[in-house]
């Protein structure tokens, strides 16, 4: 079998996605059968139907562009939702062709994170975002920077996130946030 970069595209271990204005024009199988859909359902798609809401997808776009403008790359864990409804961990890692304009066209990179750490609570949007930033070790002060809210927000939703792990300090949340 020879070997060229559509056959190795078409057979990563990872989910691929080729992307303009964060449009899927092109994913490989592992993608597809990541989210449980297929290949021509997805492209020409926005990325929004890989995320749990809307306003998800909308606050992760505008959290990224100015990491990807500054550096090309971004890389983060978050809860993404399969075409059935199904909220998974998935390790999400991209890089913009253009730095000067960071969604015109990208290359992305999706590997699920189900089988080591389930989503175990039914949780909001915005505490899925704090959960994902707690798990980088950031503190109150960078996830609030980072989601443009303040510390005190974030406060806020790590006590409910407390209270919905039953955790009793940020490190055991952490720990149960990670734990399969």
């Amino acid at each position: 079998m020879e070997l060229d970069y559509r056959t190795a595209f078409e057979l990563a271990p990872v989910g691929l996605v080729i992307s303009r204005q964060r449009i899927i024009v092109d994913c490989n199988r592992a993608l597809a059968e990541m989210f449980r859909t297929s290949r021509e359902l997805l492209v020409g798609q926005s990325f929004q139907v890989l995320y749990p809401t809307a306003a998800e997808f909308e606050r992760t776009g505008e959290r990224i562009a100015p990491i990807l403008n500054a550096s090309g790359r971004y890389a983060d864990d978050r809860i993404m939702k399969r075409s059935d409804g199904e909220l998974f961990w998935c390790h999400v890692t991209g890089r913009a062709m253009q730095r000067e304009a960071p969604h015109a066209a990208g290359i992305w990179s999706f590997e699920d994170l189900s089988s080591r750490r389930p989503v175990k609570a039914e949780l909001t949007g915005r505490e899925r975002e704090v959960a994902a930033l707690l798990i980088e070790g950031r503190t109150s002060k960078q996830i609030g920077k980072a989601l443009d809210i303040s510390h005190r927000t974030v406060d806020i939703y790590r006590a409910r996130l407390m209270r919905k792990f039953n955790a009793a300090t940020t490190a055991e949340l952490v720990q149960r946030l990670l734990a399969a």
